[in-house]
């Protein structure tokens, strides 16, 4: 069984691999990629499809496993799922496609490998800023080899910056948190799977967001954990449950925080 040290460096070299495509495939053509809807109404470019295309090739030569990307059709996710179980490779080549199509630069691209569907390393790379996230269960989180978190987080809920997307959550619950807000102040970047290590590095404080998929937080969640942070489905679910289910998150970025928040939201949902 790898040690963590083992997957620290797997991590690593993930990490220039990734670097790599991004400056080849996803940075020539930002402000240039035309918006595309797929059938579901989300939004894809060709940086988007180029880049998996890439990462569907590469990817296997580092580890082996199937790769189970953002742009595929539903029955392709639903199979490299179970076909992945001892090793899968779990991408979205651009997260924030909306960011990264209209010159907005917040976007990255997010790589997780999963072991009996838990991730074991994974980066999330922000080409335009050059910061890259990574972390290897056991062994840390980092930003460009600084380990995380980069500052502490508010001491208590009324001091802290939110990560909140109330595109997402119940009216109800929305209002709530615009009316009477528990903390601090709030923000929202368009790109869930950096939003994920803005909590890990604490940028923010606590994250709420009501529909993500697999791919939008499959290595975010781990670089927030190793940072030392937690975080649940907001429903009491599993946020593995594999690629066809949408989850509501709640996290923060220690577990005193989190449990300040979660109570908070549990009495206003």
């Amino acid at each position: 069984m790898p040690t963590a040290a083992h997957r620290l460096a797997r991590a690593r070299a993930l990490e220039s691999l990734v670097r790599d495509i991004a400056r080849e495939e996803i940075l020539p053509r930002y402000l240039k990629s035309a918006r595309n809807r797929k059938a579901d109404g989300s939004l894809f470019t060709e940086a988007d499809l180029e880049s998996q295309r890439r990462f569907t090739e590469a990817l296997p030569t580092l580890l082996p496993g199937p790769v189970l990307g953002e742009e595929m059709t539903p029955e392709e996710q639903a199979r490299q799922w179970t076909e992945g179980r001892r090793g899968l490779w779990c991408i979205d080549p651009i997260d924030g496609t909306t960011n990264f199509a209209n010159g907005i630069p917040f976007f990255a691209v997010s790589i997780a490998y999963l072991v009996e569907h838990e991730p074991r390393f994974g980066v999330v790379y922000n080409p335009v800023t050059d910061e890259s996230f990574y972390a290897a269960k056991g062994a840390g989180a980092y930003l460009n080899g600084t380990e995380l978190p980069l500052r502490p987080a508010a001491a208590n809920l009324r001091d802290a910056v939110a990560g909140v997307d109330f595109k997402r959550i119940s009216h109800h619950l929305g209002d709530e948190l615009a009316v009477r807000p528990p903390y601090y102040s709030q923000r929202n970047f368009g790109s869930s799977a950096l939003e994920w290590c803005f909590v890990a590095a604490g940028r923010l404080d606590v994250y709420l967001h009501g529909g993500q998929m697999l791919w939008d937080y499959a290595a975010g969640r781990l670089i927030l954990a190793e940072a030392g942070g937690e975080a649940a489905a907001l429903d009491g679910g599993s946020l593995m449950a594999g690629p066809a289910v949408k989850r509501g998150v709640v996290a923060a970025a220690n577990p005193t925080l989190f449990a300040e928040w979660r109570a908070w939201l549990n009495g206003h949902s």
